[in-house]
């Protein structure tokens, strides 16, 4: 694409200015220009859609190295840019785990011609095992913006203490999975009346809000910025909203199978309603939707955790935990937030710009001059029906397929260039 466009007619959002109004956005060598600085700029008509600072989901699972017959980087970030985002945080599950700096900056360097930015987490754990502390500084000094042992949370009270003392000597976030384990193995689904009548064994909340709890005041304790992922419990939230009252470096986020199901569904969708944390009741759901429209909860991430169909088509007690979410999460948003007027356009972009890139210790996305040209366009009136045969994602392993939604990605910007249109190829 020539190295000047120009989006005519769109209809801004900018949280970090909270502006939002229809104008003309002007693009020079990848970064936001006057529009009379532009000598033959290609015209896009932007009429009728909604242009936002490019979105981040801060927790994907790219399957790169190690489980590439899942998802690769090629894959998972093409199913990024058709989900609408522009950077993604990719965990550091992976085989072998991403505890070595040569790991993290083998990612960033294939990571170059992505039509997205990558940034890898790393573990603060050799291994992940939850043992031993990793070379932090020098994860830290390859570029790892956060660290995680996602998937496989810390039991050792000390050592988490260490890591967060590390962490916030080095000035990057700890990201925590909470989960008790000896709470909650064997379960594979919340534990309530639905797990008693499907018979299978279930996880309590207290396996979730244990962890909850111990990493607050270990955050009070060390002054770490501590982020909880996907919280599940309505008991969690309530600890995360007095938290940040208090002033401490805390914030959490919702995935949208939290927001959107409870553990009803593992009746209809079996394994694909199959979670780590579990899918639980309508009052927790509930107690999540109000953290997010009261900012208790300032970011919504995937969670994107692509599976083999036939691992997923193991019985209950053997199948992974986990479904994608990466290209379907904006239009059930769109739908299920935005429209029925329980989040205001702003708010919406806002969970998936401000907060996130906060966390990140990115520089907040905003369509300022010389700012860089990453975005995200929406399509808000489009009626669609979600089908998994097209994600660009390896995974097909979703709960919502044909759901019926109002509200599309349109297109994703990367420093000017376009790389997604509708159900066009990226180019």
């Amino acid at each position: 694409m020539k190295s000047e466009t120009l989006l005519v007619h769109a209809l801004v959002i900018d949280p970090l200015n909270d502006y939002i109004g229809v104008r003309d956005l002007a693009i020079k060598d990848g970064v936001f220009a006057r529009p009379e600085e532009l000598h033959s700029p290609v015209r896009l008509d932007m009429t009728g859609l909604v242009v936002c600072p490019g979105f981040t989901d801060v927790h994907v699972h790219l399957r790169d190295p190690g489980q590439t017959y899942k998802e690769d980087l090629q894959s998972g970030t093409a199913a990024a840019a058709a989900g609408g985002f522009t950077s993604i945080l990719a965990m550091p599950n992976t085989v072998p785990a991403m505890d070595t700096p040569e790991g993290v900056r083998d990612i960033h360097k294939r990571a170059v011609d992505a039509p997205v930015h990558v940034y890898q987490a790393a573990c603060f754990s050799k291994g992940r095992l939850g043992e031993e502390l990793s070379q932090m500084e020098e994860l830290a000094a390859a570029g790892a913006p956060a660290f995680s042992d996602d998937g496989s949370t810390t039991q050792s009270d000390q050592l988490m203490e260490s890591a967060m003392r590390c962490a916030a000597g080095l000035g990057l976030p700890i990201i925590d999975h909470c989960e008790d384990t000896s709470i909650s193995k064997p379960g594979v689904m919340h534990r309530g009346f639905v797990s008693l009548e499907l018979r299978l064994p279930g996880q309590p909340r207290v396996a979730e809000e244990i962890i909850v709890e111990r990493d607050i005041s270990l955050s009070r304790k060390t002054g770490c910025r501590v982020h909880l992922q996907h919280l599940s419990s309505a008991g969690s939230v309530g600890m995360l909203r007095k938290a940040r009252k208090e002033g401490l470096k805390l914030s959490g986020e919702a995935t949208p199978h939290h927001l959107f199901l409870t553990d009803e569904a593992c009746r209809k969708y079996g394994t694909n309603a199959k979670m780590a944390p579990p899918l639980r009741e309508e009052s927790d759901r509930q107690a999540l939707l109000q953290a997010v429209q009261d900012g208790t909860i300032e970011m919504i991430a995937t969670d994107h955790a692509p599976h083999t169909d036939e691992e997923k088509a193991r019985d209950w007690n053997a199948a992974p935990f986990g479904i994608v979410g990466i290209e379907t999460v904006v239009p059930l948003c769109l739908s299920r937030l935005y429209h029925p007027g329980l989040l205001s356009l702003m708010q919406l972009v806002s969970l998936f710009t401000v907060g996130p890139r906060r966390l990140l210790n990115l520089p907040i996305g905003s369509l300022n001059i010389g700012e860089p040209a990453d975005l995200t366009v929406l399509d808000l009136e489009k009626n669609h029906t979600i089908d998994s045969s097209k994600f660009r994602s390896r995974g097909r392993n979703c709960p919502y397929d044909g759901w019926e939604c109002t509200g599309a990605v349109h297109s994703t910007f990367l420093a000017g260039n376009q790389f997604f249109v509708h159900n066009s190829p990226m180019r």
